[in-house]
């Protein structure tokens, strides 16, 4: 099937979802699926929610409000205290189900309450081949997934998001903080800061796809293979060291594997994946 075929297909299953609340994170496929929702159906029948909590990178949120309004977008934010929930912060295999149940049950109380009728999110065809526990909560809550739907791989909403110009078409995937919490590790509103203030020093270094892993002592640093030379280069490895142990961090560790998405979830046993999905 056609990359043109499937985007018609997103908007025949838009049309169908009628009114939409839209799951918007701000990264390549909420935007995409945003900005598709928009010009399908009008700006007066889609409202983007953006759940704000201290899992959400700062930078993360102040690029998501600046590229909803250039689509032209009406945002709410939506204020999740899934930091609070027990399930979610013991940080097992399932913790994503936890946070997006949260977030979805709020989504879809709005909805009713505003009078729309569909919530969706960006979950994209690759999702269906990675462990995604969210992806659980999604069916829980009766939350669309138009582009998975429509059979949309990333590549191909990234090739749709460069004809549309948007931002997002080739910035790096960016999951919320806690994915770079070790699994077993508490998940608690300062180590989620650590993280966050860890990967902004590395931003203003000029690394551009990266993680922070938090091994509660350890941090972990995964940079594309290409650049590790240059994060252990004077004076970068010295800027470095003092930073992350001036948040907290004993030891400051590179991963010589370099950079690699979901790389916490190499350590899950096969039947612990299939339990949490």
């Amino acid at each position: 099937m056609s990359i043109q075929t499937k985007h018609q297909a997103l908007q025949m299953r838009l049309r169908d979802l009628g009114r939409v609340v839209v799951a918007y994170s701000g990264g390549v496929d909420s935007t995409f699926l945003l900005a598709a929702a928009v010009e399908t159906l009008g700006r007066e029948n889609v409202l983007a929610c953006i759940g704000v909590s201290p899992s959400l990178a700062r930078s993360q949120y102040d690029a998501a409000i600046q590229n909803a309004r250039l689509i032209g977008a009406e945002v709410l934010e939506v204020n999740v205290e899934e930091v609070h929930d027990a399930d979610y912060a013991a940080n097992k295999a399932d913790r994503c189900f936890h946070c997006k149940s949260h977030l979805y049950g709020l989504l879809v109380s709005i909805a009713k309450e505003k009078g729309y009728d569909a919530v969706a999110c960006g979950s994209n065809l690759d999702d269906k081949d990675d462990f995604r526990p969210g992806n659980r909560a999604a069916k829980v809550f009766s939350v669309a997934c138009p582009l998975m739907e429509a059979g949309l791989t990333k590549a191909e909403i990234r090739e749709l998001s460069r004809r549309m110009n948007l931002p997002t078409a080739d910035v790096p995937a960016s999951p919320c903080l806690a994915s770079r919490m070790s699994y077993g590790l508490e998940i608690t509103a300062e180590r989620l800061r650590q993280v966050e203030k860890a990967e902004d020093l590395l931003r203003s270094l000029g690394f551009v796809e990266f993680r922070v892993r938090h091994h509660d002592a350890i941090a972990r640093i995964e940079v594309r293979p290409a650049d590790l030379p240059r994060l252990t280069a004077e004076p970068t490895r010295i800027r470095i060291v003092e930073g992350l142990k001036n948040l907290g961090f004993k030891f400051i560790t590179v991963d010589l594997q370099g950079f690699r998405s979901g790389a916490l979830n190499e350590v899950l046993t096969e039947q612990e994946k299939q339990k949490s999905l």
